[in-house]
């Protein structure tokens, strides 16, 4: 999936860690330890594989690509100051995107009101225009869209569309879809970096998607209706 601006076009990391989640791997702890040493090349490889897909997170905690870029040069100096801290209890790139979210958040609050992924409200009855049930169930069936040619759905202007209306999510659902549908991280992971229930990021996940599709279907000039 693209993103507008230039900044969403997700691409697979380079293999500096073996998995999102779970404990450091083998693979974790020579990274570490050649970080550790002082391995510059070794820190290029790390931010190269991660830099375009922490600007993208943080990007849902901040007003602008400029901030999301402070944050993510903030956390990259956090990574290097407190290499010698990491324990391995999680994956390496768990414990450098928990860096980059906690920086973000920070700074979001300050340059906006920010909404707590714990909030009660966002996790309970459905959102005006909602098409899913907490479990998962449509409530509105989706349009269909067997008649428009896959070249139009998968053409750029489609896609940029998909990325504006990412960027007008609330900060929460914004990071849930990034995580899970642009970055395609495990729900595990998700739940693990951002401190969610699952009930709570499926409710999340819902909305994000449910409002994005909705935005899609108006570019598409189907307004919601079934055909």
């Amino acid at each position: 999936m693209q993103r507008s601006g230039g900044h969403r076009t997700r691409r697979p990391d380079p293999p500096v860690s073996a998995r999102a989640e779970g404990a450091g791997t083998a693979g974790d702890e020579a990274l570490l330890a050649a970080l550790r040493g002082g391995d510059e090349e070794a820190f290029i490889r790390l931010v190269d594989g991660y830099h375009a897909s922490m600007l993208r997170v943080a990007s849902a905690y901040v007003p602008s690509t400029a901030v999301a870029e402070e944050c993510v040069q903030e956390a990259w100096l956090g990574v290097l100051q407190q290499l010698d801290r990491f324990e391995g209890r999680s994956s390496l790139k768990t414990w450098i995107f928990r860096i980059l979210v906690n920086i973000a958040k920070t700074r979001g609050a300050r340059e906006r009101r920010s909404v707590p992924f714990s909030s009660i409200e966002e996790a309970q009855a459905p959102a005006p225009g909602m098409r899913f049930t907490p479990s998962g169930h449509w409530l509105v069936p989706p349009a269909s869209w067997e008649d428009i040619p896959e070249q139009r759905l998968a053409s750029a202007e489609t896609m940029a569309e998909i990325g504006r209306a990412i960027d007008a999510l609330p900060p929460s659902q914004r990071a849930v879809i990034t995580l899970r549908d642009v970055e395609g991280w495990t729900a595990a992971a998700v739940g693990e970096l951002l401190g969610v229930t699952d009930a709570n990021q499926r409710v999340l996940l819902h909305r994000a998607r449910t409002k994005v599709r909705a935005s899609l279907e108006a570019y598409l000039g189907r307004g919601g209706a079934r055909r």
